[in-house]
């Protein structure tokens, strides 16, 4: 018997809580997915599954080997794509979303050369402004950055990023620069306003190892982050962004970092995808696309670099 049918059947089994249910879906009568799962736990000499007149329930052996199941079905799935795409070239309708900051800096400039090896390819990219949770639209890949909510989809770790409080040359000279979290307090900070509203009165920082949520103010707000960062470049105050947003100007010297020692911890950057049996070999060579980019040491911002 297929072994790979075996640990496919077994997943469905367990993840629809009965053989009626996941033969159904996979449309095969009841009792095959039964010679398959008793298939299964005679190969590997262990009862994955507890049959009980009220249903079924995962042993403890069955509850550790379904994670390790689907890790393997998903590697042989994203492998099978990735030859796939690769033999006849990614084709069809792509659709994208993303924080409008980082898909203009580190998504729209990528997509030139991705649409160069795959002429085929039919894409629209959806930027927001204002990006606080996963869309709950029609679309094939979301870029989120931080932990993704447990929506049922899956999250492809592309990098990591952390944020970082900057001010140019001439602001620092002009007010000072501050040497802890509460020196905040006499700084003007430009803040973010819009849906998080924690943000625009609190940056985090971590101090003896515990999160701080440090009050801030100033008289310039704004909802838009890349407006804070030009506001920051025109030594207008302090702002909190993302290195991803503002290592360049670091680089150059136009702003300046304060505060490093109290920055919280790397957040990941995330390709979010819909919960599918097999992905998309448009999806695949997007993200293989970012990944291959943000993995070059010579990219600029590399937020692979940041993991």
């Amino acid at each position: 018997m297929d072994h790979y049918k075996q640990l496919e059947s077994f997943v469905s089994v367990a993840l629809h809580g009965s053989f009626s249910a996941a033969a159904r879906s996979e449309g095969v009568a009841p009792n095959v997915m039964r010679e398959r799962i008793d298939a299964l736990e005679q190969r590997l000499a262990a009862r994955l599954v507890h049959r009980s007149p009220r249903g079924l329930s995962l042993t403890e052996a069955g509850t550790g080997f379904l994670d390790a199941a689907r890790a393997l079905l998903a590697n042989l799935e994203q492998a099978e794509a990735a030859v796939s795409a690769r033999a006849s070239g990614a084709h069809g309708h792509l659709r994208v979303t993303a924080p409008a900051g980082f898909g203009r800096r580190h998504i729209a400039p990528l997509i030139p050369s991705l649409v160069a090896r795959h002429p085929s390819l039919d894409i629209t990219l959806d930027l927001h402004d204002h990006y606080a949770n996963l869309p709950t639209g029609d679309f094939d890949c979301a870029l989120f950055i931080g932990d993704p909510p447990d929506s049922g989809q899956v999250a492809i770790p592309l990098g990591g990023t952390r944020r970082v409080v900057v001010g140019s040359p001439a602001y620092l000279d002009r007010a000072g620069v501050p040497v802890r979290p509460a020196d905040l307090a006499r700084h003007n900070c430009l803040c973010f306003h819009g849906e998080s509203q924690m943000q625009a009165r609190h940056w985090q920082f971590r101090v003896d190892g515990r999160l701080l949520q440090q009050p801030v103010s100033g008289n310039l707000r704004c909802s838009d982050g890349s407006t804070l960062h030009q506001w920051a470049l025109a030594g207008m105050g302090l702002a909190w962004r993302a290195l991803w947003e503002v290592e360049d100007d670091l680089r150059r010297g136009r702003l300046r970092s304060v505060l490093d020692d109290y920055a919280v911890a790397t957040v990941g950057i995330h390709a979010v995808v819909p919960q599918r049996r097999h992905m998309p070999s448009r999806v695949r060579v997007f993200i293989d696309h970012l990944r291959q980019t943000y993995g070059d040491p010579g990219y600029p911002s590399a937020p692979a670099a940041r993991l």
